[in-house]
């Protein structure tokens, strides 16, 4: 059985060719039923399958009876409509225990641009409940999956590689704080009431802003998160009216399409008579057209651009990084191990059923002998020599091949399994 692991994450491709490889997980079944269809046809067996989106990486994962990375290939750059020699250059692709090593690190957060987030473990968590839902995982994967969750909580638990991490939303505080004299003094529009979202709400709700306003495209859940820090609510439509009201603006959804264009930015920076604009954009695909960066008062910022933001205390980190991945490589080998023990089931089932048609065949014939009046002593000498025939014939056979390799092969098979304790 064979695991593979096919992504593009922050390291190899840029935002914008991330975004066209973002799966919405509340609707990820039909994609997962659509890779399997794909992959079934060529390695002629259903295999399991799981997807990870995040802003940050987009990442299959897959187990069958051999791998099968080129297919999975093909089937991604599809999702896209591009071929799939533009998508390979942005893509990596790792086999049994690195692909279990790259999921270890991505749980740990070893693999993410903040070094030792949290976030992703969550996301990793929804990934796996959601190809679980659809009934796309297995044995394999859930091991695979289930063993990562573990090896990220002893990271966590047991390194302090989170203790000096700097979470996008902090960065976005920091980014607002060099811009603005003081962030009480300014209102600031959240689009999007997800996880990230709400760190983002918390963090500048410390800061205590003059006005805090949610725009979401459910009304009910932007009014959740809106009323915990007394904020507004607003819908989706409204924001081309009301942009030029807000000195700053973060957003973060599952939109398909920008929400913000840059006429509706041009016409607020009207009304605001050139007062500038700071703008986090942290979705993938983009929430606010990149265009707008280019404005003169407009301060914007995507996920990559926080990169340099977050990466902060480097050097602090490098033992806590060690110490994570010692654990890392001894949950590799432990799953490597499991793997191993698993591809040996069906011989092990194999050997069992064999020894037991032997005893079944030897019990027959030895109960026949004893309705004929056998004595019982007879009768148990021939069970035990037609038992010891049976288990010694194919080693006996072995041993008298022609082929002089062949016979030297089972002379060193036959002393290791039957005459181990022979100096004994």
């Amino acid at each position: 059985m064979a695991v593979w692991t096919l992504g593009i994450n922050h390291t190899t491709a840029p935002l914008d060719v991330r975004g066209r490889f973002a799966f919405a997980m509340d609707k990820i079944a039909p994609h997962l039923d659509a890779l399997r269809g794909t992959l079934e046809s060529s390695l002629h067996h259903t295999p399991e399958a799981a997807i990870v989106s995040t802003c940050n990486r987009t990442e299959i994962y897959c187990a069958g009876d051999k791998p099968d990375p080129e297919s999975t290939l093909r089937w991604l750059a599809d999702f896209a409509h591009i071929p799939p020699d533009s998508l390979r250059n942005h893509t990596y692709s790792l086999q049994d225990g690195q692909a279990a090593r790259h999921a270890f690190r991505v749980a740990s957060g070893l693999d993410s641009m903040v070094l030792g987030e949290a976030q992703i473990l969550g996301q990793l968590k929804d990934a796996v409940r959601a190809a679980d839902d659809a009934g796309a995982l297995g044995t394999m994967l859930s091991q695979l999956f289930q063993r990562s969750f573990s090896v990220a909580k002893e990271v966590r638990t047991a390194t302090e590689i989170g203790a000096h991490s700097i979470s996008m939303a902090a960065a976005a505080v920091r980014l607002a704080g060099n811009l603005f004299e003081d962030l009480a003094h300014i209102n600031i529009l959240f689009i999007g009431a997800g996880e990230m979202i709400e760190l983002c709400v918390t963090h500048f709700a410390a800061k205590n802003p003059k006005s805090i306003a949610i725009a979401n495209r459910t009304l009910e859940r932007g009014e959740k998160l809106a009323s915990r820090f007394g904020g507004e609510v607003m819908h989706l439509g409204d924001i081309p009216n009301r942009l030029h009201e807000f000195d700053a603006v973060i957003s973060c959804t599952a939109s398909t399409l920008p929400l913000i264009g840059l006429g509706a930015v041009e016409r607020a920076l009207k009304k605001r008579r050139r007062r500038p604009m700071f703008m986090v954009d942290l979705a993938v695909p983009r929430d606010i057209e990149a265009e707008i960066k280019e404005l003169e008062d407009v301060y914007l910022y995507t996920v990559d651009d926080l990169a340099t933001v977050v990466q902060t205390a480097q050097a602090n980190r490098q033992a806590a990084v060690a110490q994570a991945e010692a654990i890392v490589d001894a949950g590799v080998q432990s799953f490597l191990h499991w793997v191993d023990q698993r591809n040996s089931v069906p011989l092990i089932q194999q050997l069992n059923a064999q020894a037991d048609a032997w005893r079944t065949a030897e019990l027959v014939r030895a109960k026949k002998l004893l309705a004929k009046g056998e004595p019982v002593e007879a009768v148990l000498e021939a069970l035990a020599k037609g038992i010891t025939q049976k288990m010694l014939h194919g080693a006996m056979a072995e041993l008298r091949a022609a082929d002089a390799h062949s016979r030297e092969r089972a002379s060193h098979a036959i002393e290791h399994f039957f005459l181990r304790n022979k100096n004994s």
